[in-house]
């Protein structure tokens, strides 16, 4: 009886956890389908009635992507320079912040836990406290208006490093000493044996960095000074205006921006789940 009523007290506990999960997402659902649903409505409906979940179409239309696909407003510039922007910061950021959480994890030097603090500390403070540094540094280097004067001031990040610091905390160092016994050198050992397990952590990370590098739009924003270098969340906030509002296009242009995040998380879905779910290796 007592391993009945455990089973039942499972069994319920476990439906109450899935409906939980199914209405979180569900509201977190809501607002991209009222956004996909204006997408196909005027923007002056959009100005009297807001946002909605009410289908309604008589007055849907694929005029909006129309407009957006064959318009004057260069989006695919947009769209291109934030592709590469957000491939290059992403694969730049990835592979330098494992460099670093690889040695800060797997070695002692004289000095690691102060660096490594310093890291913790840099992780807490805003990033628009720094960014006039920044942006004086990048004007010195001759950075400005340029692809590299968004890049290479992001690609070792505090927070990248912390999380792959931690993930090769759990890897055995047997590993390395048994690369070592049998001649590997140490870069070796990096891109030969610690590279292959760290896939699930490339993953995780790597849709976070992505996200945020796509999403990015105040430091772009003050880099950026031409309207051909420009990235999408500039162009988009650049529709509206004191002028007029481009309702139309933003709309459309939001809708599709969702897209490569979207299609980046599904691909890396398996893996993004084993790398925030992974504490170890047992050995």
């Amino acid at each position: 009886m007592d391993k009945q009523i455990k089973k039942k007290k499972v069994s319920v506990s476990t439906v109450l956890m899935v409906l939980l999960f199914v209405v979180l997402g569900a509201l977190t659902l809501l607002p991209f389908y009222s956004l996909f649903l204006a997408s196909f409505r005027p923007g002056t409906e959009l100005m009297r009635h807001g946002l909605g979940l009410k289908i309604d179409l008589p007055s849907m239309s694929l005029n909006n992507y129309k407009l957006l696909f064959t318009g004057e407003t260069p989006y695919f510039t947009w769209f291109l320079n934030s592709v590469k922007i957000t491939v290059v910061q992403t694969v730049l950021t990835l592979f330098v912040s494992a460099f670093v959480g690889y040695g800060f994890a797997m070695y002692d030097f004289k000095g690691k836990n102060l660096i490594f603090t310093c890291v913790l500390f840099v992780m807490m403070i805003p990033v628009e406290i720094i960014m006039l540094p920044l942006y004086k540094l990048c004007i010195s280097l001759g950075l400005m208006n340029t692809m590299w004067g968004i890049i290479l001031p992001t690609i070792a990040m505090p927070m990248p490093i912390f999380f792959f610091r931690q993930y090769l905390s759990g890897i055995p160092r047997d590993f390395l000493d048994a690369a070592r016994i049998d001649g590997c050198s140490e870069y070796g050992i990096f891109f030969r044996i610690i590279l292959p397990l760290m896939k699930p952590s490339f993953a995780s990370m790597g849709i976070f960095v992505g996200m945020n590098s796509w999403n990015s739009m105040l430091w772009p924003m003050l880099v950026i000074r031409t309207n051909d270098k420009i990235t999408l969340p500039i162009g988009l906030a650049s529709l509206i205006t004191p002028y007029g509002n481009n309702y139309d296009v933003l709309l459309a242009g939001a809708v599709f921006a969702v897209v490569p995040i979207v299609i980046l998380f599904v691909l890396f879905q398996k893996y993004f789940i084993a790398g925030m779910t992974a504490g170890g290796v047992k050995g």
